[in-house]
């Protein structure tokens, strides 16, 4: 009876040891565990950083390029179309209209371009070009030749930043292309629309010139369709069936604050 109570006290012993060391070994690798979660994490977190510090870095070197290269030239034009402009009132005429035009834009140019740039060395801020400046847009338009009329439908209201960013670039862009190709006397209708969660921007013209070329063409037109979709948006840009061109973007607003985060 004693050796059978004996055997049963050794196989309890047992079995609490074993369960001790399980615990001691479970405890173990769970330690081992959250170590090799968090090396992952920190190897993850000195990736990010150092992707983070390279773009920061080609951003102050394209800053720079731009700085040195374009707004230089920039400025030139614009004060070589200023001279002529006060050359041309010194002698009593008026400046021809393109030159005021290119006096306007390459003021406009410089301000951007130096916003721009002001964007690239504060790591991304927007820089405050938005569907506020529309109507100074189709001003500047219309000095150039294009005229332009602009119809708004819907409860106006402040946009996120980036889709108000990217609904004046499209206009932009589709005016400038108006304006290189849609062939003298063309008229352009920009058209606006606050939906419940999407805005709409869109532009026709009746200009001949548009009527045979490819919406894919060009530079604009392929960084017009990138910051849309880059959006979550879609971008329409071909020739109209009446001839001229049109181009449509439909910007999402679901997940935008209005601060545009």
């Amino acid at each position: 009876m004693r050796t059978e109570r004996g055997w049963r006290r050794f196989f309890a012993a047992g079995w609490l040891v074993s369960l001790g060391i399980t615990a001691v070994a479970y405890l173990q690798w769970r330690a081992y565990v959250r170590e090799v979660e968090q090396r992952a994490e920190d190897a993850e977190r000195t990736r990010d950083e150092v992707a983070r510090r390279r773009a920061v870095e080609e951003r102050l070197r394209i800053a720079r390029e731009l700085h040195d290269s374009l707004t230089h030239s920039i400025s030139v034009i614009k004060v070589q179309a200023g001279v002529a402009a006060h050359l041309a009132r010194k002698q009593g005429e008026d400046p021809p209209p393109a030159l005021l035009a290119i006096q306007e834009a390459s003021t406009d140019a410089v301000r951007e371009l130096r916003s721009t740039l002001d964007v690239l060395r504060r790591d991304g801020e927007a820089n405050g070009n938005g569907l506020a400046r529309l109507a100074a847009l189709v001003e500047r338009a219309e000095v150039a030749g294009v005229r332009a009329t602009v119809t708004v439908t819907g409860e106006r209201r402040p946009l996120p930043t980036d889709v108000d960013e990217a609904a004046y670039r499209v206009v932009q862009e589709a005016l400038t292309n108006v304006g290189r190709h849609a062939g003298d006397a063309a008229t352009a209708t920009v058209r606006v629309r606050y939906g419940a969660g999407e805005l709409t921007v869109q532009v026709d013209d009746d200009g001949r010139g548009t009527a045979s070329r490819r919406p894919e063409a060009g530079h604009g037109l392929t960084g017009m369709r990138e910051r849309v979709t880059g959006l979550g948006g879609r971008l329409r840009a071909e020739p109209r069936p009446e001839g001229g061109f049109t181009v449509r973007a439909e910007l999402p607003l679901a997940g935008h604050a209005a601060d545009g985060t």
